[in-house]
């Protein structure tokens, strides 16, 4: 933790800082010149620093002037990166070293990470002795705010400029290709920036009245208007559709186009940039996965209100960056199919606020998944889960306990690094961690799911394949990734006692874990005639309303400690 001085000592520093002329300018000339990067000066003896204005307002650090700026820098750092940190600048103090030159990641404003470069060296006073040590921090999420292929404004525009507005009352949509990738993989890197060249000159000649068109990631165009209404975008979206399909000419090529779009009207300046991103981007994959390129516009809540739906989400992300405030988990029970007593239970996110009482998760995980802080969400939900069922061990050392994993924390390559650091942090055993795969999670690619998957059983960690016969890859993960456990979706048990259907598949699903000697648990047994039911067939445990309710860990202690 930085020390604490007094205000009036802090202005006494400052103070004698801006009489030192030569320091002063310095470090002006410098902040001006480093476009992309931060400068910092410190003088080691009252280590009393002062940083650019950019980095104070970019990571939202206390202040230009600085007491122990290191301490306050290093609360910024990953937490994997903080002990060499740590030793870098120790060095420095000590007198060890002149030098330091590291990258690490530091958390922005927003509450996402940026990597980050940071080179400084001690030089001496008039006296030749250690004084000052002085460096940059150069940012590598810094970006122009203008796309180097179409010339647009970029993504970092569109959050800048979003964020220093108030503007509220406009329609904004999301375009994209989705069959991008095969026809870069066919043509090649060059044809594919083209590509994006023609297709931005495209949408700026068919939207010739719109207010701003900003590139996003990869292939997606974000198209806003205060002109337009949802039935406008609706209208030329499938205009563009069959020209597009018709192809678009690109280095004497005619090439097909297939996209997607979706599209939402803001009507409140307090939703954020984010969440609309989110929002949209949510929309957009259900228009590409779901609807076969269909216009998608995000929908309204039961009760028809999309405004406040947009600022209830946008609530909820800020709740993620204000160290996860109204999120809170419940456990569910998982029980022994023959004994019926306790053998695992199921974390799950619940967030609450006194505006909007309890928000079930159907509402923000599907959206929120989309977002850059939810990763930051799935890590608190791990470790909240571990540390709060560990007591229960002692009673129960071969409880389970299952947490569900995002497509988004499994595509960071530092994930498997993430789970180890926490399971360390609350020294909890590895055999009685599950990470359950999604539906979502079955989308990624099969090799990376494989390598995770192999990497963490290795260790002793056990795998469950959530939402089992939902979608249309879990057959094709079964096959190719090994699994300790699969979980028959409750859709398939709700009317089991009266639907043959169901009883074939579900029967045909304990038949194959039967035979490939993995563990099956039924999700959603409600009563005690499903119950009887399925004690006829091969499954080992039990999760439903019949054992009992998702509970607050309060709740879970009572009843089982």
């Amino acid at each position: 933790m930085s020390k604490l001085i007094s205000e009036r000592n802090t202005d006494s520093l400052i103070t004698t800082y801006k009489k030192d002329s030569m320091l002063s300018k310095l470090f002006e000339v410098f902040s001006i010149t480093a476009e992309g990067s931060y400068v910092y000066l410190c003088n080691i003896k009252n280590d009393f620093s002062r940083w650019s204005k950019e980095a104070v307002d970019f990571f939202d650090l206390p202040n230009e002037y600085m007491y122990n700026a290191g301490a306050i820098w290093e609360e910024h750092i990953h937490p994997d990166d903080r002990e060499q940190y740590r030793k870098d600048i120790d060095a420095i103090f000590s007198g060890s070293s002149n030098s330091h030159n590291m990258r690490y990641r530091a958390k922005a404003r927003d509450g996402s990470y940026v990597l980050c470069s940071c080179r400084g060296l001690v030089f001496d006073d008039d006296d030749g002795i250690p004084t000052y040590f002085a460096g940059t921090i150069t940012n590598h999420g810094y970006q122009s705010n203008i796309d180097a292929i179409t010339n647009l404004k970029n993504i970092y525009s569109y959050f800048e400029e979003f964020s220093n507005s108030s503007m509220f009352g406009f329609t904004v949509s999301l375009f994209g290709i989705s069959n991008f990738s095969d026809l870069n993989n066919i043509y090649g890197y060059e044809v594919g920036n083209h590509l994006l060249k023609v297709f931005s000159e495209y949408l700026e000649n068919t939207f010739n009245n719109i207010d701003q068109i900003y590139r996003m990631e990869g292939t997606k165009f974000l198209i806003l208007s205060k002109n337009y209404t949802i039935q406008d975008m609706n209208d030329l979206f499938e205009k563009m559709k069959e020209e597009l399909r018709l192809g678009l000419s690109v280095d004497n090529l005619k090439l097909s186009l297939f996209i997607g779009g979706s599209c939402l009207y803001v009507s409140s300046k307090t939703v954020g940039a984010h969440t609309i991103y989110s929002c949209l981007k949510s929309s957009y994959y259900e228009s590409i996965n779901l609807k076969q390129g269909d216009f998608a516009i995000f929908e309204k809540d039961l009760d028809g209100n999309l405004n406040e739906r947009l600022e209830q989400l946008n609530t909820i992300r800020d709740s993620i960056v204000k160290d996860f405030e109204g999120f809170f988990l419940c456990y569910q029970p998982i029980v022994d199919s023959k004994t019926e007593e306790l053998v695992g239970v199921e974390a799950l996110i619940r967030w609450k606020n006194d505006k909007y009482g309890l928000v079930p998760p159907i509402y923000f995980i599907p959206i929120l998944e989309k977002d850059s802080s939810f990763s930051q969400l799935g890590d608190w939900i791990i470790h909240t889960a571990l540390k709060e069922m560990k007591p229960l061990l002692e009673k129960y050392p071969n409880l389970e306990v299952n947490i569900n994993l995002s497509y988004t924390q499994l595509e960071k390559k530092e994930f498997i690094n993430t789970i180890e650091k926490i399971i360390t942090q609350v020294n909890f055993p590895k055999k009685n961690l599950c990470l359950e795969i999604t539906e979502r999670c079955r989308l990624l690619d099969i090799d990376l799911l494989n390598n995770f998957t192999k990497s963490l059983r290795n260790e002793g960690i056990r795998f469950a394949l959530d939402d089992f016969g939902t979608g249309f890859s879990s057959f094709s993960v079964l096959k190719n990734i090994n699994v300790d456990i699969v979980k028959i979706d409750r859709a398939f048990i709700k009317n089991i006692c009266d639907s043959n259907p169901d009883k074939i598949i579900v029967n045909s699903i304990s038949k194959l874990c039967q035979e490939f000697n993995i563990d099956l648990c039924i999700e959603g047994v409600e009563t005690n005639e499903i119950k009887e039911y399925l004690k006829q067939i091969y499954v080992t445990c039990f999760q439903g309303y019949l054992f009992s309710k998702p509970l607050t860990k309060e709740e879970f202690y009572n009843k089982y400690l």
